[in-house]
């Protein structure tokens, strides 16, 4: 697309809009395509590039300029910008570069200052960094120069319209047929679970999913710093999203708050999105005064460093003995989920492992299912989830839930 015909156009019609604060979508649409046809007179367009000079013209002054094509195709995950001259975008586990470019740096700074505004935000060289979320629930992260050496930088995380099901993962061989119906009664039995895995595992997927088995008649909590949760048809559901302070260091609402609020809601569960700090304080203390069934995920490479990281992270937030700490965790915790992404891209349950207490000051892990993989066929890694044949030793919930495995 030619950047003259670009300007000259979005120059003419932002003049002629000027004022008309009131102008619908249609009519500005309308507008545009005047007068493309009109310069179409002089200059050669075909039919296809005077369509996408209409559109493209049209996002930048009502939408989000280029990353509006991308965000509404369904096929693109995950959406990289690296400046306005190098856009990537992540389509079916793979990294390829996308055609497209913002038209200049001041394009790309009205896009992100329109995206950041919009979420009551404000990200400047003075507070260069940000996290916000778009009205579909698409995270985006935001780092500005100095920070960013080379220019803006942009990604953003989208999220299906429907939550993907544990069938669909099932389907896609995530994970096994037999270790989701196992996880399903210890989801209704009310076992703390921890989804452990690493950065783009599928993590927030696969909570979702297993958040359908929770019964329908319980309360639940949602607690995250930025919402992307979308559990399934759950009627008595409060959602919390904790808040950064603002420019003057005020009026924050941190995740630890929102964990002790919680616990005033009369919630039947309380879910973590994702523990990443000292709020692993309040989650050890939920789950060990009473309110089972509690869900939450973490970063970690196995069960064992989840373990590790639960130990550092309660640290950060009080001076306890390691000893105690590692005894909160193996009385809080019941089942560890580790999720991964295998090097053909796709995501697996690796491993399912349940806490069963503390042996010579180590947390011991129990694994109950494994990954095993079996070979290759068309690129794609062959390997099925195993059962190892060690049979759940807290079975305690499950009897007073009159459920069986």
């Amino acid at each position: 697309m030619n950047k003259e015909y670009y300007r000259k156009i979005q120059e003419a019609v932002l003049g002629e809009l000027d004022g008309d604060a009131d102008a619908n979508d249609e009519e500005i649409w309308e507008c545009i395509e005047g007068h493309v046809l009109r310069m179409g007179h002089s200059i050669y367009l075909s039919v296809e590039e005077k369509k996408e000079l209409i559109q493209r013209i049209f996002y930048s002054i009502r939408k989000l300029d280029v990353l509006q094509e991308i965000l509404e195709d369904r096929e693109i995950t995950e959406i990289m910008v690296n400046g306005p001259d190098h856009i990537f975008v992540e389509r079916n586990g793979g990294i390829e570069p996308y055609p497209g470019t913002f038209f200049s740096a001041e394009k790309l700074d009205d896009v992100i200052q329109q995206i950041v505004s919009k979420a009551n935000r404000r990200v400047n060289e003075a507070n260069p960094i940000v996290d916000v979320r778009l009205s579909d629930g698409s995270r985006v992260n935001v780092v500005l120069p100095p920070v960013a050496i080379n220019g803006p930088i942009v990604t953003i995380r989208k999220f299906p319209d429907q939550p993907i099901s544990m069938d669909k993962l099932i389907a896609l061989n995530s994970i096994s047929a037999e270790a989701a119906v196992f996880l399903q009664t210890l989801v209704r039995a009310k076992y703390n679970i921890f989804i452990s895995g690493g950065t783009g595992s599928g993590k927030t997927t696969f909570l979702n999913a297993l958040s359908q088995y929770i019964p329908f008649d319980e309360r639940i909590i949602t607690i995250e710093d930025s919402a992307e949760l979308q559990l399934q048809s759950q009627p008595n559901l409060v959602r919390l999203e904790m808040r950064s302070a603002n420019v003057e260091g005020k009026n924050e609402v941190s995740i630890r708050e929102l964990m002790r609020s919680a616990l005033r809601m009369r919630p039947d569960r309380i879910i973590l999105g994702e523990v990443r700090d000292a709020a692993a304080c309040e989650l050890l203390s939920v789950m060990n005064t009473g309110h089972d069934g509690s869900l939450s995920t973490g970063h970690a490479n196995s069960p064992a460093d989840m373990m590790n990281r639960l130990e550092t992270l309660v640290l950060t937030g009080m001076d306890i003995p390691l000893a105690a700490i590692r005894s909160q965790i193996a009385s809080a915790l019941d089942i560890v989920v580790q999720l991964g992404r295998l090097r053909d891209k796709s995501r697996r349950v690796l491993e399912v492992d349940e806490v069963i207490g503390v042996q010579d000051g180590k947390v011991v892990l129990c694994p109950l299912f494994v990954f095993r993989e079996t070979g290759r066929e068309g690129g794609r890694v062959e390997g099925e989830l195993e059962p190892t044949g060690n049979e759940l030793h807290r079975r305690d919930k499950l009897v007073r839930a009159g459920l069986h495995l």
